[in-house]
Order: structure tokens, then sequence, then C-alpha cells
């Protein structure tokens, strides 16, 4: 009997000195290499690793162009990572069947709409706020004999802008890159936000406002008119946004460019290339207003979702919550200068005049990204439809209907 319970206590004891089952978590993103982000990423993972003695996270980077095709064919066959960064709007609508509700941890958090499935519930926790502007090469436009003190506020005087830049001669006057279609993306939520109302706005995300509409068919049309009045640079069907584009503004070889607000192609990067007082920052000017003042295209801007079919589910979800944790978020927004999605993080280390400018747009300029509100198959659509139009192997008029008609299929229809 002695020798039972003896027997027994050192079971007991195995039991307890063994090592609790540990488990690797993946996480794919487009991210993780990019060295702006390596901090953020090294402080999560380091916080998460201390919190969960044990397991481990192993960042896997897919390249930014296949990434939603890599990772659909992945969750498609029931594998797939344990978290998955993803864009809001379409892209994380697309894939909610696929991911796991994450309402419960949505506190102190903005930007979650464009998280959030038709039953309100938040299916990825937002890191950044994201949202386009257009930033300037103050010196290009003194070459111009324009001021740069005082970028253009209305259409017209972007037009003439840009009139004194191609005049000239050095330089287009904006730097664009579709080879991806994400330069006609950029503009159509840039051109929406100052001319569709905020109802204007939902019923394009409904789909009960068309393509053909007047509305959405002056922004098409916009589109062709800046190629047409030739403000892009030669090739711009064939250049990647990502960064090729961004690195044509940061060489001074254009003198606009619709940038980012938050993590990447933005303020803190341009600053460092061309310097904070060399960069200016405005709103892209419409050509019709729904308002008196000019709006800022403003959503949540990229944020972590649990798959469904993780092996580790409650693990991955403590996983994506670290990710949005505010300590390692802060490290984001010192180290990178991202607009972050929670408000209990300190910006007040951001000094850049531009993102002093960006800030104060926040506070009573902003409308939702026209682009992120659509379904991903009308995205996917638009990409071709505007490298068609902006070669002329179109009109607005085809090019609307053919947009109607994904709409129509994509809600329905």
């Amino acid at each position: 009997m002695h020798i039972v319970k003896l027997s027994m206590a050192a079971a007991a004891l195995t039991a307890i000195a063994a090592p609790a089952f540990s488990a690797e978590l993946t996480v794919w993103d487009w991210k993780s290499g990019d060295p702006a982000a390596a901090s953020y990423i090294q402080a999560a993972k380091e916080k998460f690793e201390a919190e969960n003695p044990g397991d481990t996270v192993n960042f896997v980077m897919q390249p930014h162009d296949q990434y939603y095709t890599i990772l659909g064919t992945a969750l498609a066959s029931g594998k797939g990572p344990d978290v998955f960064l993803l864009h809001g709007g379409a892209q994380t609508r697309a894939r909610i069947p696929a991911l796991v509700d994450l309402s419960a941890h949505s506190e102190n958090l903005v930007g979650t709409a464009d998280f959030e499935g038709e039953d309100g519930k938040l299916y990825a926790l937002p890191i950044t706020i994201q949202g386009f502007v257009v930033y300037y090469n103050k010196e290009l436009y003194a070459d111009a004999g324009l001021d740069p003190e005082s970028p253009p506020q209305t259409w017209d005087e972007l037009v003439a802008v840009c009139e004194a830049i191609k005049e000239k001669g050095d330089v287009p006057c904006f730097a664009m890159g579709n080879k991806e279609g994400f330069g006609a993306e950029f503009l159509l939520s840039s051109l929406a936000a100052s001319m569709l109302t905020d109802e204007q706005q939902q019923a394009f995300a409904d789909g009960t406002l068309k393509w053909s509409s007047p509305e959405i068919s002056a922004i098409l049309q916009t589109w062709v008119d800046e190629g047409e009045m030739g403000w892009y640079n030669k090739g711009a069907n064939s250049q990647a946004k990502f960064m090729d584009e961004y690195e044509q503004f940061m060489r001074s070889d254009a003198a606009n460019v619709i940038g980012l607000i938050s993590d990447v192609a933005h303020w803190k990067q341009f600053d460092e290339f061309l310097g904070a007082d060399n960069l200016g920052v405005f709103i892209h000017p419409a050509p019709e207003m729904a308002f008196d003042k000019l709006r800022m295209p403003v959503s949540g801007g990229i944020g972590y979702g649990v798959n469904k079919d993780s092996e580790h589910p409650e693990l991955a979800e403590k996983l994506a919550t670290t990710l949005a944790d505010p300590e390692p978020i802060a490290v984001f927004v010192n180290d990178a200068g991202v607009v972050p999605a929670s408000t209990v993080v300190d910006t007040s280390s951001l000094s850049s005049p531009s993102v002093i400018e960006i800030l104060g747009y926040l506070n009573d300029q902003s409308a939702p990204t026209a682009h992120s509100s659509v379904t991903a198959e009308e995205l996917a659509e638009w990409h071709r439809q505007s490298q068609l139009l902006l070669n002329g192997d179109t009109t607005v008029e085809e090019a609307a209907s053919r947009m109607d008609d994904v709409q129509a299929k994509a809600h329905g229809g």
C-alpha cells in the first residue's frame, strides 16, 4: 500500500513537472519582412510568447500582389494560417465565413466597421486607421512658379497646378502606378469622399447606387479626364503602385502622389526621403462637391483575423488580441508612423507637419473609403476596367455597364 501511495505521488509529481502542451502558431501577412514593421512584429511576438510560455509564433510574409489568391486557396482547403492580416472592407467581408467572431475584443478600437459582417459582429481587430491624401513636393511646386505653401483646395486650382507643372516639363503632375488597378482604386475613394453624400456612399455599398448612375459615372469620367490631360507618367498601367509609384515620388520624379496616411507610402516615409519641410499634403479636390469642404477618405486600415479552422482557436484569439494590444502598437506608431486604431495609444510623438495636418482632417473632414465598401468582385473588375479606360480601350458608358452587371450579380441580382 505504501509502495502504491509512493507511485501515485511520483506520478502526480511527474504530471506537474511535465511541460505543458506547446503550440507554434502561424501568422500570414505581407508586412513582417518590412523593416518599418520589424520592431512592432518583434514586440508583439515577445509579448505573446512571454504571456504564453512554451508557445511560439511564426510570421510568414506572402507577396502582396498575390496575397489574397494564396490565402483563399489555403482557406478553401481547410488549412492556412492560424491568424492572418487583412485589409478592411471588401477583403475582410469576402472571408468572413473563414473567420472567428472577435467582437468581445472591440473595446477602445475605432475603424471597426470595415471589419464587421452584416450581422454586426467584428471579424478582425484593426491595428491602424487608413486613408488617402495627396502628398506634394514643395521644391517642384516652387520650380514651376507655384506657391509651395498654398496647395490646391478646389478642382480648378488643381487643374491650374498640373498645367503649370506640365508647362515646366520636368516631371509629371502625379506619380501613377495602376499595374494592379490600385491607382484607380485610390482615386475612386479620394473623389467619392467629396462627391458622394453619406446616403450615396451607403447606397453604393449596398449596391443600390449603380456604377452607371450620374454620381459614379462622374468619378469614372474624372479618372479618364486626368489621364487625357496628361497628369500621369507614361506607362501608368505597367507600373506597380507598391512601391514603384512611390519610389518615383520619393526620387522627386513627380510633383504629387495619392498616398496613405498610415503604415506605408505615407508621410513618415516621404519625410525621410524629401525632408519634412519639403513635403506638403492636401485632400484631393473634386470636380463636383457634395459638401462645402473637401473630405478625406478614411477607414479601418489593416487588422488581424483568426482562422476558424485553426487547431488552436483560443490561443490564436489571444495572439490576435496581442497583435492589436496598445503596447506593441505604440512601437508601431513610434517606429513606422502609423495612425493607430486603438484610442488608448499615445500619439504625442508624431510631430511631422504633414501628419499634424492629417490628424486635423480627421476631426471634421473624414468620409468612408468607397472602394472598401464595394464587393471584392466589383473591386477586381474595377481594377480591370480602369486599365481599359486609361488605355482608351473602352468608354465610361461601357465600363459602367460592365460594372453594373458585376455589382448586380455580387448583390444577388
